[in-house]
């Protein structure tokens, strides 16, 4: 009888979360790789002129503009993945003491120890570039580089309440972040809360959160959630199958970069992102076994992978005002509004400026994110302190004296 060979799906208590699965090396090489389609996306929408504007583009410039056109399905790759390692991780250590307090503490530093250098440089360049003056920077929800949008922009308020600090459109997705980070919890509270009170007003928080908060960032929660969830599931299947399955998630990813509105995150794309995000997890939770030692690409992948993803955040925050920057410059010292799309040394001034983006996010990812879990460790030794009550005077020494019979 002819054995059939089929993918077989298990629901996992815990995830995998070692560096050495092929799961968590593909997620690193994913997260550098979107971190890089952003800023090549936006250094080409603020360097040249849209495509649907030339007449005549030539084949290279659209065979460039396409590979430069997946900012949209990088975010999408940054969302799941976030929910992957961010909910999955909570999930993981749910009933531990102090869980809750140590996920906020790891949430707030993740994110303050890279933007506040990154908001502050942003302000130092706009000074630089003539657009910001020292005596105009004030507490104006409208001016955006003012102390009120610096503040919200760290909680996460931006295209809510207010604008994007410094023009830096690429914060909006991390109002998506930071709400997802509070809600997730609050929705875990619900479930596993011991008192009912807790679990009503858990579920009145998110209620009054659905009511509050844009839309989209409502309905793209359901995305990262499904990384949370995917992160539990382990689908055992032969090695052809998920090569198989690549050429679906390629062409899919290919159709909807050339028919869909990429530049939106809302209703109308939703029903896409799912189905992308579902045919890509699907993917990585196919690949949560252990790479071989003996594998020839294990290595250079974990090396390249790791080395990329640690300044991933560095550099999707910090690439805009490097380019508005770059921008400044071609324009009052070269004369160059836009690139030409048929020049070959404007496209290698292209090259240059994100090759220099990359080195100014790497040099603010030795500054300052790679010091996050060093930072992660003080606040957590001081909270620490605070919550344990002082002790007694006679009690230290009932302590000490147990001390010594035991």
């Amino acid at each position: 009888m002819r054995i059939i060979n089929v993918p077989v799906l298990t629901l996992q208590l815990q995830g995998q979360l070692g560096d050495n699965y092929w799961h968590s090396i593909i997620i690193s090489v994913m997260r550098g790789l979107a971190a890089l389609v952003v800023a090549a996306a936006h250094l080409r929408a603020e360097m040249y002129p849209g495509l649907r504007t030339i007449a005549e583009p030539s084949i290279w410039f659209q065979i460039f503009a396409f590979f430069t056109g997946f900012a949209h399905q990088a975010v999408l790759v940054f969302f799941v993945i976030s929910g992957w390692l961010v909910g999955g991780s909570l999930i993981n250590k749910m009933g531990q003491a102090g869980a809750v307090r140590n996920y906020a503490i790891d949430r707030i530093t993740r994110l303050w120890t890279v933007l506040i250098p990154t908001f502050a440089l942003t302000l130092v360049l706009g000074i630089a570039a003539g657009v910001v003056h020292p005596g105009s920077i004030d507490f104006s929800p409208a001016n955006e580089f003012s102390g009120v949008a610096f503040l919200g922009n760290l909680l996460g308020l931006q295209g809510i309440v207010l604008a994007d600090f410094g023009g830096n459109y690429a914060l909006w997705s991390l109002a998506n972040e930071t709400w997802y980070y509070v809600m997730f919890p609050v929705l875990l509270l619900v479930f596993t809360a011991r008192r009912v009170a807790s679990r009503v007003a858990s579920g009145a928080v998110l209620a009054l959160a659905a009511i509050l908060l844009p839309v989209e960032i409502i309905t793209y929660f359901a995305i990262w959630l499904l990384g949370v969830a995917f992160s539990r599931v382990r689908i055992d299947c032969r090695r052809w199958m998920r090569v198989v399955w690549l050429v679906p998630l390629v062409a899919a990813s290919a159709y909807f970069r050339l028919t869909a509105d990429n530049d939106k995150f809302d209703q109308t794309t939703l029903g896409m992102d799912l189905l992308l995000s579902l045919m890509f997890l699907a993917l990585l939770s196919s690949l949560q076994f252990k790479a071989s030692p003996t594998s020839i690409m294990a290595q250079p992948l974990t090396r390249a992978g790791t080395f990329f993803a640690n300044f991933s955040f560095s550099l999707y925050v910090l690439h805009l005002p490097m380019i508005f920057l770059f921008k400044h410059l071609a324009s009052t010292q070269l004369g160059l509004r836009q690139l030409a799309p048929d020049e070959p040394l404007h496209f290698a001034l292209y090259l240059s400026m994100l090759i220099c983006s990359l080195l100014g996010a790497y040099v603010s990812y030795l500054l300052f994110e790679s010091q996050t879990f060093r930072i992660r460790r003080v606040v957590k030794r001081l909270v620490a302190r605070r919550a344990v009550p002082p002790v007694s005077a006679p009690a230290t020494a009932a302590a000490a004296s147990a001390k010594r019979w035991h």
